[in-house]
């Protein structure tokens, strides 16, 4: 299984950004995809999940602001994030499960202020 993010880049504060992430390898619908992200020096950190039913979870710094949505495509997810402020610049990691877990590579976000 392979995922890989793409969507990442250089962005103002207050402006906008689209993460996408794609999954191959597996027919199989993950039970649950999620977006973390680690910040230089920082533990990596859940910043928003979705379940297979549509259940979602965020991070309290980032409630209001982000959206996680799974597409139509199967194993595919975004990140929709808006009003992207200096302390969300951080490498995202796309997360996948289901018996097993898997990651992407990551992307990079930076936010300046």
């Amino acid at each position: 299984v392979q995922l890989v993010e793409s969507g990442g880049g250089l962005v103002q504060a207050g402006g906008s950004l689209i993460l996408s992430c794609a999954a191959s390898g597996t027919t199989l619908t993950f039970n649950s995809m999620a977006w973390y992200r680690q910040a230089p020096g920082k533990q990596r950190e859940l910043v928003a999940a979705i379940t297979s039913g549509g259940s979602t979870n965020y991070a309290d710094s980032v409630k209001g602001r982000f959206t996680i949505s799974r597409g139509n495509a199967q194993n595919t997810v975004y990140l929709h994030m808006n009003s992207l402020k200096s302390e969300d610049t951080a490498v995202y990691y796309c997360n996948a499960q289901r018996n097993l877990e898997h990651w992407g590579r990551g992307t990079q976000v930076t936010v300046s202020s």
